[in-house]
């Protein structure tokens, strides 16, 4: 499992963090045991508390080698994603929407690092879309887009898998979106990075497939986060996929689709066909 390192290690954390004071949140499983942690380097310290509120650091390590990690949140009470956010995934076309299109995942789409995109035996075909995920820290309604970053508590990266099939012939979304396995996230959230310039990429078996940076993204974070609450109320734990960029393609049984997101880490997902 790769993860970026981590530059600073905090005893106590608010929702918001400066630029530059970088914190990596995880989720792991060690045996039967599932906690949050703090990941500095190859090491993860578990952390007692609310990772949505006040925690503090235990004595308790692991080496990154000995545990499995897990998607980072482990409850969001819903997922939202973004379609169409790159102009590069529009084909070029510029006269874009005002505001974010946005449609809802089911947490149960949601996959682990590691862990198989399963390809449903109804679907023709299924693509894969490197994502950048935001999540969210504190309860937010309403926010302003001049405060909206005070309520991310960081980002991932994500897989939004796609059954382009029924994406294009279905009234709604809920299976071409939301099947098992098909949100991908991880492998830690990170805090204290320029969200909104960080280089995207994804890899089907080794080559590069999407490369995209966030600076390129048509509605940045702030403007998302805006103008979901707005309308809905996000609370702490919500992921938000903010959008593909570029062209995308089918993924096959036995493929190997990797997306790496600059300052986070790399989440790596193999390629299975549905059992009967």
């Amino acid at each position: 499992m790769m993860v970026s390192q981590s530059t600073a290690v905090i005893g106590r954390t608010s929702h918001s963090k400066s630029l530059g004071e970088v914190t990596k949140y995880v989720r792991f499983q060690k045996g039967d045991s599932i906690s949050y942690g703090i990941l500095n380097g190859e090491q993860i310290i578990a952390i007692n508390g609310d990772l949505f509120g006040e925690w503090n650091l235990t004595h308790d390590k692991h080496s990154l080698e000995d545990v499995k990690l897990l998607f980072p949140v482990a409850r969001p009470s819903k997922i939202l994603a973004c379609a169409g956010n790159y102009v590069s995934h529009l084909g070029g076309d510029t006269d874009t929407a005002p505001f974010p299109e946005l449609f809802i995942k089911p947490p149960s789409s949601l996959q682990n690092p590691e862990d198989p995109i399963v390809l449903p035996e109804l679907a023709p075909y299924t693509d894969f879309e490197a994502e950048m995920v935001i999540v969210i820290g504190k309860k937010a309604k309403n926010v302003e887009k001049s405060e909206a970053l005070d309520y991310v508590l960081g980002v991932t990266c994500g897989n939004d898998v796609s059954a382009r099939a029924w994406q294009r012939n279905d009234v709604q979304w809920w299976r071409a979106k939301g099947c098992d396995t098909f949100s991908p996230c991880g492998p830690a959230i990170v805090s204290g990075i320029d969200y909104d310039n960080l280089l995207l990429t994804l890899r089907l078996n080794g080559e590069v497939k999407q490369q995209q940076r966030t600076s390129d993204l048509i509605h940045d974070v702030a403007s998302v986060i805006s103008f979901i609450s707005k309308h809905m109320t996000l609370e702490p734990g919500d992921l938000i996929f903010t959008g593909t960029p570029g062209e995308t393609s089918p993924i096959k049984p036995g493929d190997l689709v990797e997306v790496e997101l600059e300052g986070v880490g790399l989440l790596r997902n193999p390629v299975v066909a549905e059992s009967k």
